[in-house]
């Protein structure tokens, strides 16, 4: 894992080169539950 620092708002998960979330997009703080979800999916 790495955590890229950023400014603005900015905050994205990708795991292995896919986006699987990102505040930029839905202008939304995801809670844990769907971190999860998304990464077992």
């Amino acid at each position: 894992m790495v955590l890229i620092p950023s400014s603005g708002g900015a905050f994205e998960i990708v795991v292995n080169h896919q986006l699987l979330y990102s505040k930029l997009s839905t202008g939304v703080f995801p809670s844990s539950s769907e971190i999860i979800k998304r990464m077992e999916a």
